[in-house]
């Protein structure tokens, strides 16, 4: 799919202890959230035809390319959904439709004196990845096809597998379906520069206006070796979302399934 056009958006503190394990819980000290388990705001990790750091198309499909500075990396495991925006005549969001989603590894480094979220999660191409395949959302609420989809990663070194992130259920975000996409909305209308986050409704304007959007909804938790071990050169990532009532345990590639492998380099 042609991902070009398409603002890429990422939720951050969507998924219990997931900030505290990567150590960024720190960052959002001083954010406030209407709820003690809200996210803590949205981020920009493309923002087509910008000419900052930004505007580069950063998502691959089978590669992952880490800086070529020293950089503690970690796979960010998480369902990508590919939403229409409307926008009423004063260009302000009104309504996001979910259309699809895929696996997406939003790949982090953890960069110290980083003053934005978004400058440790693009560094060149293929800094991200996304699945092989899209599955069709046929409604964005209980009761849809996202009902019965789980979340797990892997990864590969040294031809040991290793879970990276815990195995999760997508009913397991903490905002998900209408109230996360409410909660869309009004961040990019109204969410400011203020600590980690910045002003997307400006991005949108410098961006003109995008039609569609594509959020990244959270990284899951941490297994252990994903909390204690950065990626290197030659390991493999998987990120991989399944329904659960399929009988097909080996996470080979079925109608069900999306995948996402990259190799490291």
């Amino acid at each position: 799919m042609q991902l070009k056009n398409v603002i890429g958006l990422g939720v951050a503190g969507n998924f219990a202890h997931h900030l505290e394990q990567a150590g960024e819980l720190e960052d959002f000290k001083d954010v406030v959230t209407q709820t003690a388990d809200a996210p803590k705001g949205i981020f920009p990790f493309y923002l087509p035809g910008s000419e900052s750091f930004l505007g580069l198309y950063s998502i691959g499909t089978d590669t992952l390319t880490l800086p070529t500075y020293e950089a503690n990396a970690q796979v960010e495991p998480e369902i990508a959904v590919l939403f229409d925006i409307v926008y009423n005549d004063a260009h302000e969001v009104i309504d996001l439709d979910a259309k699809q989603f895929t696996t997406f590894n939003d790949c982090t480094i953890r960069k110290e004196g980083a003053k934005k979220i978004s400058e440790k999660k693009s560094w060149g191409e293929n800094s991200k990845g996304i699945g092989d395949k899209w599955i069709a959302i046929d409604s964005f609420e209980e009761g849809g096809v996202m009902d019965n989809y789980h979340l797990c990663s892997f990864v590969k070194r040294e031809g040991m597998v290793y879970p990276y992130g815990v195995d999760a259920p997508l009913l397991g975000y903490s905002y998900f379906y209408t109230q996360l996409k409410h909660w869309l909305i009004d961040k990019m209308n109204t969410q400011v520069d203020f600590g980690p986050l910045e002003n997307i409704a400006e991005h949108l304007k410098a961006c003109k206006y995008p039609k569609q959007a594509l959020v990244s909804i959270g990284a899951t938790a941490y297994a252990e070796f994903g909390e204690k071990n950065y990626l290197k050169d030659d390991d493999e990532v998987y990120v991989i979302a399944y329904d659960r009532r399929s009988d097909d345990a080996d996470f080979t590639a079925s109608s069900t399934k999306v995948i996402l492998h990259q190799k490291v380099q």
